[in-house]
């Protein structure tokens, strides 16, 4: 991770509010179809709003104050949003939404069992939340209540090892946590060890306990960062932070294994600088897949193979800011928001249903520090 301060942003739909009083663009018409984008940052969790028939973003300020919220989780079926709180002794925290404002209020938080939590996702049953603390290189499982506050964890694995890079990899370092799209097994990219760890879950369960097989090996190095599964179920793609490279599997959903299928780069061969990958996406469509790029601040789009899930590299574009640590691609699968850290800023593009390739919307969006993107279903 390169920092502390991050951003996380989920897409919900909305009904149009009245705009701040010092907010300079217009308000939308009543009753037009208007998202709500939640931004997390060092000490606040910020509202952005969204119109997918214009592609039109406006700022409408902080939400609710809250301690380090680097990545953000919705429930499936409730109003209740989860953050992680990223510190020495992490937490994540479950808020309530309110459906006219968008305000954000604490219903309670619970320790994540290990340091600089940095990923959090929701079981598609709803039942559980999982914790990827980078810190400690651990994963928790807690347990969602009727009301979506958070109960005690109840599962919880300490990964073990380290990997061939001195600095980056002489211990565990859990950086992601993923459901599979049946919600059968759990998967944790680690960067200090190079692997992919898998769990089998159980909704009805309290524990976590590794699969078999308990991982998927990556290259010495590589530093797997997060996994992406293809809307078929059948493929996955982990973005490996180090190595700048996108790792292919295919994807047994009744074993939960991942088999090795194909690496590719998402740099240019003529780029020569410093730069590391954060983010993966799959297109809706499953037609393309995105990753972002560090340092070469770029998105780097790949043509899907439908049929054999292997990666064709179509191009990479510019993100018109510093370190995209997060993007995300909205529900319809029309515009992508590249969230640049290092200048402060929230970008919109609009893709390309043919190609999947990415053009600037003219929106943009001042933010502290955005860094982490995740999508939420409406």
């Amino acid at each position: 991770m390169l920092t502390t301060q991050l951003i996380a942003i989920a897409l919900i739909p909305m009904a149009a509010a009245a705009a701040p009083a010092d907010q300079t663009n217009t308000a939308q018409p009543a009753g037009s179809p208007v998202s709500r984008i939640y931004v997390g940052s060092a000490k606040a969790i910020f509202l952005v709003n969204f119109d997918p028939a214009t592609g039109r973003l406006e700022d409408r300020g902080v939400v609710c104050e809250t301690e380090d919220p680097s990545f953000l989780a919705l429930h499936p079926t409730m109003p209740v949003l989860y953050a992680v709180g990223e510190a020495k002794e992490g937490f994540v925290a479950s808020f309530r939404m309110d459906a006219k404002s968008g305000l954000l209020s604490l219903l309670n938080r619970q320790p994540s069992k290990g340091g600089g939590p940095c990923h959090v996702s929701v079981a598609p049953s709803g039942r559980h939340v999982a914790v990827a603390n980078y810190g400690s290189g651990s994963v928790a499982l807690l347990p969602v209540l009727d009301d979506g506050r958070l109960g005690e964890a109840s599962g919880f694995f300490q990964h073990q090892g380290s990997s061939a890079n001195p600095q980056r990899q002489t211990g565990p370092h859990a950086h992601g946590v993923t459901f599979d799209i049946a919600g059968r097994f759990l998967f944790a990219p680690d960067l200090g060890i190079d692997k992919v760890c898998a769990y089998r879950y159980d909704e009805n369960a309290r524990e976590l306990p590794p699969n078999d097989p308990a991982f998927a090996s990556l290259a010495p190095g590589a530093g797997p960062r997060h996994i992406a599964f293809h809307p078929s179920g059948r493929f996955a793609y982990v973005v490996n932070e180090m190595g700048n490279t996108v790792s292919a599997f295919t994807y047994d959903a009744e074993k939960g294994r991942l088999a090795p299928l194909q690496i590719t780069g998402t740099l240019p061969e003529s780029f020569k600088g410093d730069s590391t990958t954060a983010e993966i996406v799959a297109h809706p469509s499953g037609h393309f897949l995105y990753a972002s790029n560090r340092g070469h601040d770029s998105i780097t789009t790949f043509s899907v193979n439908p049929e054999t899930g292997t990666l064709t590299r179509a191009g990479d574009t510019p993100t018109g800011g510093r370190t995209p640590r997060s993007f995300a691609v909205d529900p319809s699968g029309k515009y992508l928001l590249a969230a640049n850290q290092g200048s402060g800023d929230i970008i919109l593009f609009k893709i390309d249903p043919n190609n999947g390739a990415l053009q600037s919307a003219n929106q943009r969006v001042r933010v502290p520090s955005p860094a982490c993107v995740i999508f939420a279903r409406p």
